[in-house]
C-alpha cells in the first residue's frame, strides 16, 4: 500500500517497506528531521497505518472481545491505545481505537493493516460489519513541543489545548475530520484522520508551518519515551509482559481473545523483560547475545543511533531480575549500561500550551 500522499512528497524521498505499506523513511536526513521534532513541530505522513471500521448492532461488544483494554464506554470525543491479540495472547497489532457514534474505528500500527483486518474478519460475528476505511481516509500527524502552534494556525487553537486521547469533529478547508489530540514521542503530538481527496491539500497546508519528518525521526523519538513499536518489539513468542507492555492490556476484564494466555504469563512471573541500554560501539543487531558476568542473559531486540543521545540507544530482552537501569552488561564484547524510561526528556514537557 503506497502512500496516498506520495505524489505531493518530493522526488527524492526515501521509502521503505513496512509490512504491507510503502512510506517514507526520511525526506531529507534523519537527524535534520529529528531535530525539527524535538525543537520545532514536524508533520508526519501516517498513511502506512489501516484503518478499519467495526459497525453494526454488535460492534461495540465484538470490539470489547478482540481488544485487550476496555472500549465497552468508549465515546466518540475519545481514543485510546490498545493490543490485540490472538488466542495464544501473541501480538496481533497496537492500534488506536476512536470511539464513534455507530461503533469504533481502529487506526493500525504502521504497515500491521491488513493482518489487523484479516484477524478481525477471522472472528467476525453476526451483528458486525468490517468496513477497510483505508482507501477513503488517511491519517496525518504532528509532533513537537509547538505541534500546538501549528493546530492553532492550521485549523483552531481552541483544539490544541483538548485533553489527551480526545477526539473532536473539525473543519479543515470546508472539509470535515477527525481530530485527537494523541501523542507518539512524549511531544505535544496530534492526529487528523482525513478524507484522501483532501489529504493533499491539508499536507501542503501543514507544510506551510512545520517540516515533514519520515519514519526514521518518528520511530527514534518513539523509543527514546519508550513508546512500543510493536514491529520492532513484538518478537515471535514473547509474552505481552517480556515485551513491556502490561498497560496496554486490562486483565480486569471480563473476557478478551488471548486473556487466558496473559493471565497465566502475569500469574506466571519469570521469564525475561525488556530494558533500555545505551553504549557499545555500532548499532548490534536483533538477536545478537547479551551477557552480564560471562554468562547468556538474553538478546537484542531493537537497536538505534540516538540522535538526542549521540550514542547508540536499544532494548534488550534479558533475565527479569537483571531489567533495572544502571548495570553494566555486554553486548557483542562491548559494554553497555542498561537505563530507565525516557531516555531523553521531552522538550514539551516544559513548555506550555499558550
Amino acid at each position: 500500500m503506497a502512500s496516498v500522499l506520495a505524489t505531493t512528497h518530493p522526488t527524492d524521498t526515501v521509502y521503505g517497506e513496512v509490512g504491507d505499506a510503502t512510506v517514507p523513511l526520511r525526506f531529507s536526513s534523519t537527524s535534520e528531521e529529528y531535530g525539527v521534532l524535538r525543537e520545532r513541530a514536524a508533520v508526519i505522513d501516517l498513511g502506512g497505518h489501516g484503518l478499519i471500521e467495526i459497525t453494526g448492532p454488535a460492534a461495540v461488544d465484538f470490539a470489547q472481545r478482540l481488544l485487550a483494554r476496555d472500549v465497552e464506554y468508549l465515546t466518540s470525543d475519545r481514543c485510546m491505545m490498545s493490543l490485540v491479540l490472538d488466542e495464544d495472547g501473541q501480538v496481533v497489532d497496537q492500534v488506536v481505537a476512536f470511539g464513534r457514534e455507530d461503533g469504533l474505528l481502529l487506526e493500525s500500527s504502521c504497515g500491521a493493516g491488513a493482518r489487523l483486518l484479516a484477524h478481525l474478519r477471522a472472528h467476525q460475528e453476526d451483528g458486525v460489519e468490517i468496513t477497510d476505511r483505508s482507501g477513503d481516509l488517511t491519517v496525518i500527524g504532528l509532533e513537537g513541543p509547538y505541534a500546538w502552534g501549528v493546530v492553532g494556525r492550521l485549523i483552531d487553537a481552541e483544539l490544541a489545548s483538548l485533553p489527551f486521547e480526545s477526539v473532536a469533529e473539525a473543519t479543515w478547508d470546508g472539509v470535515e475530520i477527525v481530530f485527537a489530540r494523541t501523542g507518539l514521542t512524549g511531544e505535544y503530538g496530534y492526529q487528523m484522520i482525513v478524507p484522501i481527496e483532501a489529504a493533499a491539500a491539508l499536507w501542503t497546508g501543514a507544510l506551510e508551518h512545520a517540516s515533514p519528518a519520515g519514519l526514521e525521526a518518528l520511530e527514534l523519538a518513539m523509543l527514546e519515551v519508550r513508546q512500543p513499536i510493536p514491529r520492532h518489539e513484538a518478537t515471535p513468542g514473547a509474552t505481552v509482559i517480556e515485551i513491556g507492555a502490561n498497560w496496554l492490556v486490562d486483565i480486569t476484564k471480563d473476557d478478551f481473545v488471548g486473556k487466558d494466555a496473559v493471565v497465566e504469563a502475569f500469574e506466571g512471573g519469570g521469564g525475561r523483560r525488556t530494558v533500555g541500554f545505551t553504549g557499545c560501539a555500532g548499532v548490534p543487531a536483533p538477536g545478537t547475545r547479551v551477557q552480564a558476568g560471562g554468562q547468556d542473559v538474553g538478546e537484542i531486540v531493537h537497536a538505534v543511533h540516538s540522535v538526542g543521545l549521540d550514542a547508540t540507544l536499544g532494548l534488550a530482552r534479558v533475565d527479569a531480575d537483571l531489567a533495572a537501569a544502571g548495570l553494566d552488561l555486554t553486548v557483542g564484547g562491548l559494554s553497555v549500561t542498561t537505563l530507565t524510561s525516557p531516555y531523553i526528556v521531552p522538550k514539551s514537557w516544559s513548555i506550555p500550551i499558550i
